[in-house]
């Protein structure tokens, strides 16, 4: 689905910025392989034996699409309710486990494909009760936890326990272990009230924009992390509770000016491409009622729009995690329309951010969001008064600006690009180059400068000698 992208849309985007338009076109491409992955995931469930889709699974996924097809037709907005809940990131992981089991090369196994096809009833349910359907279904609760998008989640017993779902008259009436039932009303927007304590309230922070969409923090959805994360310091699941919450909705509250230091089309990326935030735990641990200390942050390919973060530290920490990670979403989703390297995945590449080796693309990205974090941050220092905050966002912007000048001679002179990755390359160069020309404290280009040196000749040691690429 590669596709030729204007000179002047690759460019704006090496400057690590990018017109409304620009990020309209990323967010719809990623928006069409998300609908052509779920008609492959049904086709694949049809086409699939028995060995690999039990026909009670296949027969569970058609009644829960039909039930979505049933909320589509039902809405006044013409089924935008039902796609933004089809559309939303983490949709995505599920539907390429799902297609993976029904389609991968390894032994069947079909118990785990029926509970991966089971996830999309939850989903069915949730977009019903937004189109005000009226149903009828038995959802399947696993790990003591039944998530339903938007909503919330209901906690019932260890391992699977059947959940029979009965919406009518805008409540939501679901029975798990017995007689007891818990009724369930949404809420308009996010998120649905329930008097008993089995139930937990998906819950969404305030729109950055006046008149934009609040945007979800999932600590609910089963598929929010990968099983099995490969990045140093990519923490696990947390769930929030109320004092955590209230953290998260504080530094929020400041993250939109912040990011408008960086100029509109910060905020302007963080509009259009966040979808969802999942909180991650703390990297180091947490005191009870305290602040985690540190953070990490991440990304996801197959989840377009959702931020991974630790609880960040204050506005300014959020707003620098989102101008990190929106980065990594643009640069994949501009690469998903449009091969930038054909460089091969080796491990060898020196990154002054990082202690290991970097495969190119790992490169590629790094240096993409370290362009962009010493642009906001240096933005960022003008717009403050003097004072501890001026100073930490000045050491910043030094110190990123100098791994980036340590990084980007490699990207920029690699044979590796393809035209369209050129032109990347080339917008990277001139916005590094303007912010040479940034007069910065000399303290703290100093400190930058003996910063990256240090950490140079330390990956030269761990490598035995050999010369960073």
């Amino acid at each position: 689905m590669t596709q030729p992208i204007p000179h002047h849309v690759l460019y704006e985007l090496g400057c690590t910025e990018g017109s409304p338009a620009t990020l309209r076109l990323l967010a719809r491409d990623q928006d069409r392989r998300r609908l052509l992955l779920l008609r492959a995931v049904l086709d694949a469930a049809d086409a699939a034996g028995a060995d690999r889709c039990p026909p009670a699974a296949r027969r569970g996924l058609a009644e829960s699409w039909g039930l979505l097809e049933a909320a589509e037709r039902a809405t006044p907005d013409r089924g935008a309710t039902v796609r933004s809940l089809l559309l939303a990131p983490l949709v995505g992981p599920w539907a390429e486990r799902a297609l993976a089991l029904l389609t991968g090369a390894g032994p069947p196994d079909p118990a785990a494909a029926a509970h991966a096809l089971a996830h999309l009833a939850p989903l069915a349910a949730a977009a019903a009760v937004r189109a005000g359907v009226p149903f009828r279904l038995r959802l399947t609760a696993t790990g003591g936890t039944l998530a339903l998008p938007t909503l919330g989640a209901l906690r019932t017993g260890p391992g699977t326990v059947p959940v029979d779902a009965h919406h009518s008259g805008g409540r939501l009436v679901l029975r798990a272990d017995g007689p007891r039932a818990v009724t369930v009303r949404p809420q308009r927007g996010h998120g649905a009230w329930a008097a008993s304590p089995a139930w937990r309230a998906a819950h969404a922070l305030p729109p950055l924009v006046p008149g934009g969409h609040p945007v979800p923090l999932d600590d609910l959805d089963p598929y929010r992390v990968p099983h099995h994360p490969d990045q140093p310091g990519f923490t696990g699941i947390t769930d929030l509770d109320d004092l955590a919450r209230k953290r998260w909705g504080a530094s929020w509250s400041g993250t939109a000016a912040a990011l408008g230091h960086g100029g509109p089309h910060r905020i302007g990326e963080a509009v259009t491409l966040l979808r969802c935030l999942v909180p991650l735990a703390p990297p180091g641990g947490e005191t009870a009622g305290e602040p985690p200390p540190g953070s990490c942050s991440g990304t996801r390919r197959e989840a377009f729009g959702a931020v991974l973060s630790s609880e960040p530290p204050d506005a300014a920490g959020f707003a620098e995690t989102l101008v990190h990670e929106t980065q990594h979403i643009k640069l994949a989703a501009l690469a998903a329309l449009t091969p930038l390297h054909h460089a091969g995945p080796a491990p060898r590449h020196f990154a002054p951010w990082r202690p290991d080796p970097r495969p190119f693309d790992g490169l590629w990205h790094g240096v993409y969001s370290h362009l962009a974090l010493a642009d906001w941050w240096l933005r960022h220092a003008r717009a403050l008064p003097p004072g501890p905050g001026r100073e930490r966002a000045w050491a910043e912007h030094a110190r990123r600006r100098e791994q980036v000048g340590a990084a980007l001679p490699v990207l920029v002179g690699s044979d590796a690009l393809t035209p369209a990755g050129r032109t990347v390359a080339e917008g990277m160069v001139t916005a590094y180059t303007r912010l040479t020309h940034a007069e910065v404290p000399a303290d703290h280009l100093a400190r930058a400068v003996a910063y990256v040196a240090t950490t140079r000749a330390l990956w030269l040691q761990r490598q035995g000698g050999t010369h960073p690429s």
